[in-house]
């Protein structure tokens, strides 16, 4: 839990810090998106930020290759940035660039999105991906309008708020664990009022088998999704950790329980 609190709080601390410009260049080295993202915030560019945070999700951070996929995209390999302005005016010629290119790409998807696909030809694939993406932010092309509508929707708590969203959510591939992560990374960068106020367990793989495992001594044990929401939230009412630090201790412990492994993504 304490090694799950450290994490979430980096992209807090990054968010309160001097950020060097270089970080939001896709050609540089010191690239970043996640300090990407806080910068274009800072600067009052909305969609970009939030552009940079579902790149994030969708390509997530190889342990081996770090972010080089997500950045040979962005950058769109050195030819010219796919920024959100761009790919939201034409996802039809975003399709045609990773089509013509996808061989040139390097890197991995991260852990969270290993089953994913840069390919433009499939029905899945980041192509889709983003088009859906770009779809469900909707014809105005205004992420502060979106959440602006989910919101009002949403009522008066982040927690209900962010269970609106999540369940608002429909993008292609985005299922449980890629709304999750979306919008616990709005929240903690402070982009938007967001706090999970339960582990969404339902539909979930190492996080349910973590709550059984901590609730009924095996990753198997016969207890729903449900049950287990309602013992995960008494527990947190006393540990006081947040659900994110709990959904992601949960899945991380599940894998080695009788001895701790630092996570690297």
């Amino acid at each position: 839990m304490i090694a799950s609190l450290r994490r979430l709080d980096y992209s807090r601390i990054i968010s309160t810090r001097d950020i060097s410009p270089d970080r939001a260049d896709p050609q540089n080295q010191l690239f970043d998106p996640e300090k990407a993202a806080v910068l274009h915030f800072r600067a009052g560019r909305l969609d970009e930020a939030f552009w940079l945070v579902f790149l994030i999700t969708h390509f997530g951070k190889s342990l081996k290759h770090g972010w080089r996929m997500l950045r040979d995209v962005y950058s769109g390999l050195g030819a010219g940035r796919w920024t959100w302005a761009r790919v939201s005016a034409d996802p039809a010629a975003f399709r045609s660039w990773l089509l013509a290119n996808q061989g040139h790409i390097g890197g991995r998807f991260g852990s969270h999105r290993k089953r994913e696909s840069i390919r433009a030809d499939l029905p899945g694939g980041t192509a889709a991906v983003v088009e859906s993406y770009v779809a469900w932010v909707g014809p105005a092309h205004s992420h502060a309008t979106l959440m602006s509508v989910l919101t009002r929707a949403g009522g008066n708590s982040p927690e209900s708020i962010f269970d609106h969203c999540y369940n608002a959510m429909t993008v292609t591939r985005f299922g449980r664990l890629g709304k999750f992560d979306y919008l616990c990374l709005l929240g903690r960068l402070g982009f938007a009022n967001l706090i999970p106020g339960s582990a969404y367990l339902a539909g979930a793989t190492g996080p349910l088998s973590g709550a059984r495992l901590l609730f009924g001594g095996r990753t198997d044990a016969r207890l729903d999704a449900t049950t287990l929401e309602d013992r995960l939230c008494d527990l947190d009412a006393v540990l006081k950790i947040g659900m994110q630090a709990m959904e992601d201790s949960l899945c991380n412990w599940q894998k080695s329980p009788k001895c701790y492994i630092h996570f690297r993504g």
